[in-house]
């Protein structure tokens, strides 16, 4: 990784961590994806933005794999999205395969505007619903 992305990376995840994302999981109607530390085993909620299709939940992670919630849910899939105020269980996929350029273009504008601004590592997600 170039010093830019190096300096990128370190600055908007710093961002996020500290002050975007503690407030945006306040808000009723964010879209949170739930996963178990991996070391801790507690669970750790972090805002997404992506689109409900039939019963599987789409996202593109910033950074892929150097992502906390990615590397979370490599270790243990199970996991629980909020959409819309309600929650549901499934199991994550991180799809290396998939084109998240591609794929953002099906998901909401303003998020999808930020993760290709901001991210260097794009990376799909898929969320298969349980209930």
């Amino acid at each position: 990784m170039s010093r830019f992305h190096e300096l990128k990376y370190r600055t908007v995840t710093a961002f996020q961590r500290r002050i975007a994302n503690p407030g945006l999981r306040r808000l009723p109607l964010q879209t949170l994806v739930e996963t178990t530390g991996r070391t801790s085993g507690l669970p750790r909620r972090t805002p997404v933005g992506g689109r409900l299709v039939d019963r599987q939940f789409w996202f593109v992670s910033e950074y892929g794999d150097r992502s906390q919630y990615v590397r979370n849910l490599q270790a243990d899939p199970r996991v629980r999205i909020r959409v819309g105020g309600r929650w549901y269980a499934g199991t994550a996929h991180v799809l290396h395969d998939d084109d998240a350029r591609a794929r953002l273009r099906s998901l909401p504008r303003f998020n999808s505007a930020a993760v290709r601004l901001f991210g260097t590592g794009l990376t799909t997600v898929r969320v298969d619903l349980a209930d």
